[in-house]
């Protein structure tokens, strides 16, 4: 058993107590915040994921706000995906590259006025690169993070949840877009979103004092259709091909590498940061690529602390960057970062702490 010790360097979530409530046995540490992994009941946590819904603290998807004349400018400058047709009131799912083409975020971009956006991140200091380009570009925008947390609700009987804490006008928003709206007068963004593939919302708190009467006015609307805490499942998101940057990449991964291609335009402006780059991998040739690798055996295995070698014919020709027991497909699965030259279909062996597991590389998603 191990204790969390308190630190200004780990900051809560505006949910945290809520969570000790509910009786959270795990978290895992992303932005420098915790985040809940697990309630006591991971299988159980996963088919309520599936089958019905779900509350998760998700508040360490931190927002960069860019905001001034030039927000704009510098969205589209840190962006790899064309923004010019992106409207008020809508998201975009956006690979960040460094000067290098390597990916370093992949956040979705909410426009919530003509100059005013958040970047809604995944596990890295975009912050600090944001605003280090802003100044570089001598660009009239301030760069900060907002008063803002999410709280997700997934799964298939999610709509019903959000409708009924609402209005039926939820049932008309679209995947990516959202409203600005308030609920017992605490002020939120609702964006049909997620980090699962069920389905579902993310309330974007602004007002983190509130975080717990948020918490609980979910729990309360959400009980007749039996919602309970849950957390990203790392099952369903492997299931369902969804990549988590800093697990499955490391610090030469290119977007072009994790299937991230639809989401890279190579017209945009020559200033966007990494697109000179990303133009000649593609021209070159992308030398890697990412497929799922399904493993031989009938009992569940964990990936550990590191990524482990993938080899055919004797050679390695990649990694295996995770590796769950899925619960549908009854076998072990994860992704692989593989060189092009292999298939779908490829036998190759995982060698994992001393053992040569056998396994074959299938197409993405599994499910």
């Amino acid at each position: 058993m191990f204790g969390i010790t308190p630190s200004a360097r780990l900051r809560p979530s505006p949910f945290y107590e809520a969570t000790l409530t509910e009786g959270v046995t795990a978290f895992t540490t992303y932005n420098h915040m915790l985040m809940p992994t697990s309630f006591g009941h991971p299988e159980a946590e996963y088919w309520r994921l599936i089958q019905g819904v779900s509350q998760w603290d998700v508040a360490v998807e931190r927002q960069v706000q860019l905001e001034g004349p030039d927000a704009a400018r510098l969205a589209q400058i840190l962006c790899t995906r064309d923004l010019s047709k992106c409207q008020v009131g809508q998201g975009k799912y956006v690979p960040l590259c460094n000067h290098e083409g390597v990916l370093i975020n992949d956040p979705i971009l909410l426009k919530l006025d003509d100059n005013k956006f958040w970047l809604s991140i995944a596990d890295s200091n975009i912050w600090f690169w944001a605003r280090a380009i802003a100044a570089e570009r001598g660009l009239r925008v301030k760069v900060s993070e907002p008063d803002v947390s999410p709280l997700a609700v997934q799964g298939p009987k999610a709509v019903e949840v959000i409708a009924a804490l609402f209005g039926d006008w939820v049932r008309d928003l679209k995947y990516f877009w959202f409203k600005e709206t308030s609920i017992s007068g605490i002020p939120v963004v609702l964006a049909r979103s997620g980090w699962s593939k069920q389905g579902g919302f993310e309330i974007y708190l602004m007002d983190g004092a509130q975080g717990t009467k948020l918490w609980n006015l979910v729990r309360e609307a959400g009980k007749p259709w039996d919602i309970g805490p849950g957390n990203p499942s790392f099952c369903e998101r492997v299931e369902s091909g969804l990549i988590s940057y800093g697990g499955d990449t490391d610090e030469t991964t290119n977007p072009f590498e994790v299937r991230l291609d639809k989401y890279i335009d190579l017209d945009v402006a020559d200033d966007v940061v990494g697109i000179g780059a990303l133009r000649q991998i593609k021209a070159s040739g992308v030398k890697r690529q990412q497929l799922g690798v399904m493993l031989e055996g009938d009992q569940p295995t964990q990936l550990g602390f590191h990524w482990h070698g993938i080899y055919q014919h004797g050679q390695k020709v990649g990694n295996l960057t995770n590796c769950v027991w899925s619960y549908r497909l009854q076998k072990n699965i994860g992704f692989g970062l593989v060189a092009a030259t292999c298939a779908a279909g490829d036998e190759v062996t995982v060698q994992k702490e001393g053992q040569t597991l056998k396994a074959r590389l299938t197409t993405l998603p599994f499910i």
